[in-house]
C-alpha cells in the first residue's frame, strides 16, 4: 500500500468512525446500554489512533533535516505506541464501570442495543476493508485488526441485545462489556509489545541479527563481520551500521557495493552504514552486542 493510498484510508476510516461514535453515544444514554457505552468508548480510541496515526504517515514524509537526520520517520512508532496504551487505558474504565452495573443493574433498551450493534457490524467491517493490504506496516496491522475485532465485537452485542429484549436479563449488557474489554486487550497487547521494543530500538520483527551477519561474512573479501546494530527508523523502515573485516585484496568499492545489494535484497535494509577494516585494525567498539 502506497503512502497516498494508505493517506486516504486512514482519512475514510477516520470520517466514517467518527460518525458513528457520535450514533453510538446517543444510542447507549438511550438506552441506558452499558455495552453501547463501551463500544462507543473503544471507538473513540479508535477514532484517535486512526488520526495519530494519519498525522504520523504525512510527518513521515518530511524530509530529514539537520536536526531529524532521519526526517521524522518515527513518528509511526509513536502513533503504534500511543494508540496501544490508548486502547488499555480506554479498556481499563470499562471493565470498572461494567463491575459497577453487575452489582446495580440498570434497564436496558435491548431493541436499540441491536440496531446500533448492527450498524457497528457495516461500519467497523467496512473500515477494516480498507486496510486489508499493507499489513507490513505496524500502524495498519494494528488499524485492521482493531477494526476487524470491533466488527466481530459488535456482532456480540447484537446478541446480547436479543437476549435482553426477549429475556429482560439486564446484567447480560455488563456481561458483554466484560467480555469486550478482555478481547481488546487480548488483542492489542501485541500492538503494545511491539511498538514498546520498536521505541527502544530493538531488532524489528522479521530480521534476525544472526542471519544478516551470516550473510554479510558469506562476501567475497569480507573475513568476518562484528559491532553490527540494527533499528526501526519507522514502522516499516530499518537502518544498520556493521564493522567488516576485509581482506587484503579486498577492492573496498565493489565490497561496500555488494553488501549494500545483498542487505536490500535478502533483508529489505536500504539504509546501511558500514565502517571497513583489517585484521591488524584495533577497534574500540562501545556498543558492540555482548555474547549470549
Amino acid at each position: 500500500m502506497h503512502a497516498g493510498a494508505k493517506g486516504r484510508a486512514f482519512a475514510i476510516g477516520f470520517g466514517v468512525n467518527l460518525a458513528y461514535v457520535i450514533a453510538e453515544i446517543i444510542g447507549g444514554l438511550a438506552a441506558h446500554s452499558l455495552a453501547l457505552l463501551a463500544d462507543a468508548a473503544h471507538n473513540a480510541s479508535d477514532v484517535l489512533g486512526l488520526l495519530a496515526a494519519f498525522i504520523a504517515g504525512r510527518l513521515a514524509l518530511k524530509a530529514a533535516s539537520s536536526t531529524y537526520t532521519y526526517g521524522m520517520r518515527g513518528a509511526s512508532i509513536l502513533a503504534a505506541l500511543v494508540n496501544a496504551s490508548l486502547l488499555l487505558i480506554v479498556t481499563g474504565g470499562i471493565a470498572v464501570e461494567a463491575v459497577q452495573r453487575l452489582i446495580a443493574t440498570p434497564h436496558v433498551g435491548g431493541a436499540v442495543v441491536m440496531i446500533m450493534a448492527a450498524g457497528g457490524i457495516v461500519v467497523n467491517g467496512g473500515t477494516a476493508l480498507l486496510f486489508m493490504r499493507g499489513q507490513e506496516d505496524l500502524n495498519v496491522r494494528g488499524a485492521f485488526l482493531h477494526m476487524a475485532g470491533d466488527a466481530a465485537l459488535a456482532a456480540a452485542t447484537v446478541v446480547a441485545g436479543a437476549i435482553i429484549w426477549f429475556t429482560h436479563w439486564n446484567w447480560i449488557d455488563p456481561v458483554i462489556s466484560l467480555v469486550v474489554a478482555g478481547v481488546i486487550v487480548m488483542a492489542t497487547w501485541s500492538l503494545l509489545r511491539q511498538s514498546v521494543a520498536m521505541s527502544l530500538d530493538a531488532v524489528p520483527e522479521g530480521l534476525d541479527t544472526v542471519k544478516i551477519t551470516a550473510a554479510l561474512a558469506a562476501i567475497p573479501g569480507v573475513v568476518s563481520v562484528h559491532d553490527l546494530h540494527v533499528w526501526p527508523v519507522s514502522t516499516t523502515e530499518a537502518a544498520l551500521t556493521a564493522h567488516l573485516v576485509r581482506g587484503d585484496i579486498a577492492n573496498d568499492g565493489v565490497l561496500l557495493a555488494a553488501a549494500q545489494h545483498r542487505l536490500e535484497e535478502n533483508f529489505g535494509i536500504q539504509h546501511a552504514t558500514l565502517q571497513l577494516e583489517t585484521s591488524d585494525f584495533d577497534c574500540n567498539c562501545t556498543f558492540a552486542v555482548a555474547e549470549d
